[in-house]
Order: structure tokens, then C-alpha cells, then sequence
């Protein structure tokens, strides 16, 4: 793993479009062929997190699955292209490229938050590409209008103050109550991840959150399984929002304790329902 404290990625691919991209792969020399692996999970990290996101889950994935983790554009080791605005479609774009060049043809791709609403995009664009998909703390409703000032809000104080104080305002919402300050090191960790987070990545990303669209019918007319994970506790995205479309290979978990930040507040629970939902898929 990286040295660096914002990131467990180990490994670049340049991309065609000029993006450097910073992953994390368990099994980079092989694909996990000598550990008779079949399967691939894709976790694409939330908004101001990187591929350390999932450092807590990764160990306890990895004998049964090749993990690959990648650092989104303008967050963790990634490069931070001059891009207005970053959309969901271009994150999907990335992570295909990724994916070519690391020869994987099928996938399993979980999406926490940002990462779900990317992993929509790229369910819309390259389904044949994967074997099932998921939302973790994610949904796939565009945002509302009170949600869209929101963004020009945080645009606004990421333009004036930077992205130290925008991470410390952040992250403590992103956690239960509760956990606020019985996991104290946990929501620190957040921050440091956060503070990798390039201003123009932190910028651009808003600006691509607030002009995403509904992609309900993705979950409801595909025919892959889909899992969706909510928090009891979350703050930002509700459960009702989580589960708010399915098709009829959709498997819903609901974390009692967890806030938006169930793989730093309830990991084996996590690991649980992602290992399960792998299993039993067709």
C-alpha cells in the first residue's frame, strides 16, 4: 500500500484523455489467477475520499475477490484536469479505461455516494462490462433544488477558503451522530483523505453532482443484480433515497448503526453484505 496518507493506490494508468489515474489492485501481477480468483469488485470512493476510503474492507475482501480501487479524477493520487466541470459520465469513461488497460472484461462495481452515482452512469453506458452493480450509501434520484444550492454553496467555499476547511466541515457529517466521537479517529482519518482531495477536483466534482440526471430506470430496467446498502443513521443520503428504485434481482441492506460511512463505521458488517450478495448472484 502507499505510503502517502490520502491513498492506498500503488499503481497509474495514463488515460487517452490525458487524466492520470491512481488505483489500488490486490492482485496486480497475476488478477488473482494463482489464488483461483473469478471474480472482480470495482469500489469507487465518495466525494472529497480516495481509494483509502475502503482501506478497512480491502483485507477482508481480497482471499475471496481481486479488489480494485481506483483514486477518482482529482482526488487521492489522481490527476486534476482544468475540466469545468466534472461529470459522471467522464468518472465512467475513466474507470472503462481503467478497465481495458487492466484487461477486465466483467466486473462487479460498488459505488459509495459519488461513486454511485458514477457507477450509474457507467451501468448506463457499459453494461456489458459487468456482472452486477451497487449502491452504497448512494441513489440513483438527480438532485433537488435545495440539494443543487448546496452545491453552488460548497463551490463558493471551496472557491474562498480551500479544501482544508471544507474537509473539516464535512466529514463529521458524514458519520452517525453517534459515532461522532466514539469513532474519532475514524472521522480524523476522513479528514486527512479529504485534505488529498485537488481544489479543482473538489470544485469540478460539485459542479458535476449538481448537473447529473435521474438514472432510476438504470436500476429498474437492468437485468443485473443490483445491491443497494443504506445507513440507518445517515444524515445525507436516507434510506428511502438508497432503496428509492429496484429491479427484481435487487438486494437491500440496511446497516443499523452506520451513517453515510459504513466502511470506516461498521466494515465486517460491510464485508458481509458485500461478500453475500457476490455469492448468491447468478
Amino acid at each position: 500500500m502507499s505510503t502517502e496518507v490520502y491513498s492506498i493506490a500503488q499503481r497509474k494508468l495514463f488515460l487517452n484523455n490525458g487524466v492520470q489515474l491512481a488505483y489500488y489492485d490486490s492482485h496486480p501481477d497475476d488478477g488473482g489467477a494463482a489464488d483461483g480468483l473469478t471474480e472482480t469488485v470495482v469500489l469507487l470512493h465518495g466525494y472529497c475520499g480516495s481509494s483509502a476510503y475502503w482501506e478497512k474492507i480491502v483485507d477482508d475482501l481480497e482471499p475471496y475477490v481481486r479488489v480494485i480501487a481506483p483514486d477518482g479524477r482529482g482526488h487521492g493520487r489522481s490527476s486534476a484536469p482544468e475540466d469545468e466541470i466534472y461529470t459522471m459520465e467522464k468518472y465512467a469513461d475513466d474507470v472503462a479505461e481503467l478497465l481495458i488497460g487492466l484487461q477486465i472484461h466483467n466486473a462487479v462495481m460498488l459505488g459509495h455516494s459519488l461513486g454511485g452515482y458514477i457507477t450509474l452512469a457507467f451501468a448506463e453506458k457499459y453494461a456489458k462490462k459487468l456482472s452486477a452493480f451497487g449502491l452504497i450509501h448512494s441513489t440513483p434520484l438527480a438532485d433537488s433544488d435545495a440539494a443543487k444550492e448546496n452545491r453552488d454553496k460548497a463551490v463558493a467555499a471551496l472557491e474562498e477558503n480551500g479544501i482544508k476547511p471544507f474537509v473539516d466541515g464535512l466529514l463529521p457529517k458524514l458519520f452517525a451522530p453517534n459515532h461522532v466521537e466514539t469513532l474519532a479517529e475514524e472521522v480524523e482519518r476522513g479528514k486527512q483523505i479529504g485534505y488529498g482531495t485537488a481544489l479543482q477536483g473538489a470544485i469540478g466534482t460539485a459542479k458535476g453532482m449538481k448537473t447529473r440526471v435521474d438514472r432510476k430506470h438504470v436500476i429498474e430496467q437492468s437485468d443485473l443484480p443490483v445491491l443497494l446498502v443504506a445507513g440507518a443513521n445517515d444524515k445525507v443520503i436516507p434510506v428511502e433515497n438508497v432503496f428509492a428504485a429496484a429491479n427484481a434481482a435487487t438486494v437491500k441492506v440496511e446497516l443499523k448503526s452506520a451513517g453515510h460511512m459504513s466502511m470506516a463505521e461498521e466494515p465486517k458488517e460491510l464485508v458481509s453484505a458485500i461478500l453475500e450478495f457476490i455469492k448468491t448472484k447468478p
